[in-house]
């Protein structure tokens, strides 16, 4: 049996070297993870609205979209927004498709969360808020979406978490993010491992950055709701 040779795993000397040149790649990975996570909060707001009504009008349109969404693969989505586009004559930039595949994707998924949420909130807030006059926008914004937000932060933190990891597949549409870098150096290099491994470890970063904010959100809306 022979001697494992860890330098064509991780030859930490590579990894150090390319370091500042891959992380460069950050700035694209937080720009489409953030507005895409904004645009698909927006989005999902509305859809949860929409899955959450009586009117077929509205309820049957967000339930497609939700139900396509949650069933195409993203990288699909990508594919044809940047190389399917173009062929009717609408042409996106790499980062403009990013953003609009990852948002209209996370919308589905945070419209389901945003209409549990709003589900779980006591009904006798509803009743409580008609007796005092207040309309349904009013109610919403006042009474309803503060409980809310609490109950939606963490799977929506979750929502994000996915989202900056699948920003590593924006790397097949030429986005020069944190993959697409650290490809970059492994074909010049001819070590895939070496690379594959220091990305990992920035998204671990990255993600266990985001997860200790989350921790401090929930205990601050802990002590609001308290």
């Amino acid at each position: 049996m022979g001697t494992i040779q860890w330098e064509y795993i991780f030859n930490t000397k590579l990894a150090i070297e390319s370091f500042p040149y891959v992380i460069k790649g950050i700035g694209y990975t937080l720009l489409i993870s953030i507005v895409s996570m904004f645009f698909g909060l927006l989005l999902g707001f509305f859809l949860a609205l929409g899955r959450m009504s009586k009117n077929y009008i509205f309820q049957l349109p967000a339930r497609t979209y939700i139900s396509f969404m949650r069933g195409v693969p993203i990288i699909v989505l990508l594919f044809i927004l940047y190389f399917g586009f173009p062929m009717i004559g609408i042409t996106f930039t790499a980062v403009t498709a990013a953003i609009i595949g990852f948002s209209l994707n996370s919308a589905a998924y945070m419209a389901e969360i945003n209409r549990s949420a709003i589900a779980s909130v006591d009904k006798g807030q509803w009743e409580a808020s008609a007796s005092l006059g207040l309309s349904y926008w009013q109610t919403m914004r006042k009474i309803i979406l503060p409980q809310a937000v609490k109950i939606a932060i963490p799977p929506l933190s979750n929502v994000l978490l996915d989202l900056v990891k699948g920003t590593s597949l924006a790397a097949m549409i030429t986005v020069p993010e944190l993959l697409q870098k650290a490809k970059i150096v492994g074909g010049r290099e001819l070590d895939y491992m070496t690379m594959y491994i220091l990305v990992a470890l920035i998204y671990w970063g990255i993600c266990s950055i985001i997860a200790v904010l989350q921790n401090q959100l929930e205990k601050r809306y802990e002590v609001k709701s308290s």
